[in-house]
């Protein structure tokens, strides 16, 4: 168990867990370094919202924002989300992803990561069906008012049955 799994259980003891993952996201190291920030989470955690604000941390030879530092700012959070939303029966894993850079970033940018309950349902039923699945989702970094596109991120996010998961897993391992 990962210690940001070991702080997340301890702490949705006593903090609502919408707050423990923004806070947690914003705080822990390995998001601090992307330069972004959740800004907003929904209590339900289907709707999240980054910034993604230029600086001298993350502007390149050409002063735009660092390609590196779009991606890794999108990375974790769709798989994360999930994970939080289909909860501890199904193994989550980023397995893919591909990006697209539309135009040189100058100022601040944005992005918004949404599941619903109907597609988190169509997981849980598929992944009974089938025990793995994989799903894309698609983000894109755009300025405050989400009118010009900068670059557009597709994971590819694996998801399967714990148990069929560490049977499949034992199966390979001899």
């Amino acid at each position: 168990m990962s210690i940001y799994k070991k702080i997340a259980d301890i702490g949705s003891k006593y903090i609502e867990t919408a707050t423990l993952f923004k806070y947690g996201f914003n705080f822990s190291p390995m998001y601090r370094r992307t330069t972004a920030r959740i800004v907003l989470i929904s209590k339900d955690l289907l709707h999240i919202r980054i910034k993604l604000p230029i600086s001298y941390k993350n502007k390149n030879y050409v002063s735009s924002i660092f390609g590196g530092s779009m991606f890794a700012a999108v990375d974790p959070i769709p798989m994360v989300q999930l994970m939080n939303l289909i909860g501890d029966d199904y193994v989550v894993w980023d397995k893919a992803a591909e990006i697209k850079f539309k135009k040189p970033a100058k100022e601040n940018l944005y992005a918004d990561f949404n599941y619903t309950l109907a597609e988190v349902a169509e997981i849980k039923k598929r992944v009974k069906a089938n025990n793995e699945i994989e799903i894309v989702k698609h983000t894109a970094l755009t300025d405050k008012e989400n009118t010009i596109t900068f670059c557009e991120v597709a994971k590819t996010i694996y998801i399967a049955d714990k148990a069929y998961f560490k049977e499949k897993k034992e199966r390979l391992n001899r």
